[in-house]
């Protein structure tokens, strides 16, 4: 989880991978308007954003069990990661969290990206860090890939979600 440009989909799909896990990136499960709005630079609102949390959250219970697939989803606010659960039960979430200047040079030397760097000081004022009751993980994503992907595997190993 986090904000655009932290690594999410990039992350992700290695930790899956070096998992065994199935992947799946929860902006593929945005509606073809969520998407359009948001490459011109409107941000979604709450309402907005609820059945696509649902669609994440059953994307997740649809497989095996949750802890045979890795989804990379933004999961912004505590309101959106309780939506996700009530579809999918208990899930480990991986934070990943970087400074305002890192974020914003890695957006912008995106290419083909709908979600503009205009919205990142909208997610940033929106992201409510992981609370004590929830299960998972902040990494700050100024370290290398292979330590940030050595750091989830241990976290999801020491609660015994990889399998």
């Amino acid at each position: 989880m986090g904000v655009s440009g932290c690594g999410k989909s990039t992350v992700g799909s290695l930790l899956a991978a070096r998992l065994g896990r199935e992947f799946a990136d929860a902006d593929d499960l945005h509606a073809p308007e969520a998407r359009a709005s948001m490459a011109a630079g409107t941000a979604l609102t709450d309402e907005d954003r609820a059945p696509w949390l649902r669609r994440v959250g059953q994307r997740i219970a649809a497989a095996e069990s949750n802890s045979e697939i890795v989804v990379a989803c933004s999961a912004l606010k505590r309101s959106y990661r309780d939506l996700i659960r009530q579809e999918a039960g208990a899930v480990f979430l991986v934070h990943l969290h970087g400074s305002y200047e890192l974020l914003q040079s890695r957006v912008a030397a995106r290419t083909g990206h709908f979600m503009p760097s205009e919205l990142l000081t909208s997610q940033l004022a929106t992201l409510e860090p992981l609370q004590a009751d929830e299960l998972g993980v902040t990494l700050s994503v100024d370290q290398g890939c292979d330590t940030l992907l050595d750091a989830a595997v241990e976290w999801v190993n020491r609660t015994g979600e990889s399998g």
